[in-house]
């Protein structure tokens, strides 16, 4: 999953993924623009990230459609299982089994029933309210992420940082339009996906030192597939072919536009590509005019458009931020080689070796 996986890695798909998953890592990669050694290719990598969205609004447009005829747990192991399936087929026959060696086995089992939860959260919501009005709050994310990495990893704050966060959350506010006594279901469940999601992230973070990106994507996915699995239990109608097919093609979608999200961060800087990920707000409202009447109301609006500055901020922040880091460190390993080559000049003139002398 690109939350927890480096996207210098080669492209790994990640089908188990929500438009969540994708912002989330899309932040956190936010910083350096890779090795020198790589050469970008901003055009492509921003037509890799359209695309992506495209398919994600797809996806999600295919399970709110299914959520309605089918229970909300054979749609989720329908969209995860094909997920498992294109990624296996795509990884396995290069890594084989060696793939899933891990000595942090508790970790991923806990990464993926997490997250299998979350997602299940995403498609409720998709059930129960308009389309962009759960993606839009499912872009909070990031901004959860970053609030718990202050609360729990002790991370300083800013009050560039803060200012974000808290217009951010305004944006949420707005965009769950609480009524007099309560949120809206719905706005409940895409706000309890994006806490999970980003507490998930958080939590993932001390697992990118030690698994590889492949290894951390086939444990998701097949954790991921095995939780959905006991969803059965509570429920299973036989679908009829279309049906099945587009159940499946939820997957396999989703996992496609794992794919081409990964690509284009391996194309281009995060800053440069992530901003377009936002469009996937535009295909989901589109998409819900169009299939469901969905007809976006001022609120939605302004408070999707102040999620979606402050994420941008928090990203371009973050990399500002790291970029400094970046310079200060080559400063100091500059002024370290200098000062020992100083030391080495001096030890060679006191013993008499100085060229020439």
């Amino acid at each position: 999953m690109p939350d927890s996986s480096s996207t210098r890695q080669a492209p790994a798909l990640a089908g188990g993924s929500t438009p969540t998953d994708a912002m989330a890592g899309a932040q956190q990669h936010a910083g350096g623009a890779g090795p020198a050694s790589r050469k970008d290719n901003i055009p492509r990598g921003i037509y890799y990230m359209i695309a992506a969205t495209v398919m994600f609004a797809l996806s999600s447009a295919i399970a709110k459609l299914q959520v309605a005829i089918y229970p909300v747990g054979e749609v989720m192991f329908f969209r995860s299982f094909s997920s498992l399936v294109v990624c296996a087929a795509f990884l396995l026959p290069v890594t084989g089994l060696s793939v899933f060696a891990t000595r942090r086995p508790r970790d991923h089992i806990a990464r993926g029933l997490s997250q299998s939860v979350s997602q299940t959260f995403t498609v409720l919501a998709f059930s129960l309210m308009p389309l962009a009005g759960a993606i839009a709050i499912n872009f909070s994310a990031p901004l959860w992420s970053a609030l718990i990495s202050i609360v729990w990893l002790k991370e300083r704050a800013g009050p560039a940082r803060w200012t974000a966060l808290l217009c951010g959350f305004f944006g949420v506010l707005i965009v769950t339009n609480p009524g007099a006594d309560s949120l809206q279901l719905g706005a409940l469940f895409a706000l309890a996906n994006a806490v999970m999601y980003g507490s998930v992230t958080v939590a993932v973070r001390g697992m990118t030192a030690t698994e590889s990106a492949n290894t951390l994507l086939m444990w998701q996915m097949v954790t991921i597939a095995l939780f959905h699995s006991f969803l059965l239990v509570f429920g299973f109608i036989w679908p009829t072919p279309l049906d099945a097919t587009m159940l499946i093609a939820s997957g396999v979608a989703n996992a496609f536009a794992q794919y081409l999200w990964t690509k284009a961060l391996l194309l281009a800087p995060a800053t440069a590509v992530s901003p377009f990920y936002y469009f996937l707000l535009v295909w989901a409202l589109l998409i819900g005019f169009l299939v469901w009447g969905d007809v976006p109301t001022l609120g939605l609006l302004a408070g999707s458009g102040i999620v979606v500055a402050s994420g941008l901020f928090l990203l371009w922040h973050e990399s500002q931020l790291r970029r400094a880091a970046q310079q200060a460190s080559r400063v100091a390993a500059q002024k370290q080689a200098l000062g020992a080559q100083r030391v080495q000049a001096e030890a060679r003139f006191d013993d008499g070796r100085i060229p020439g002398r």
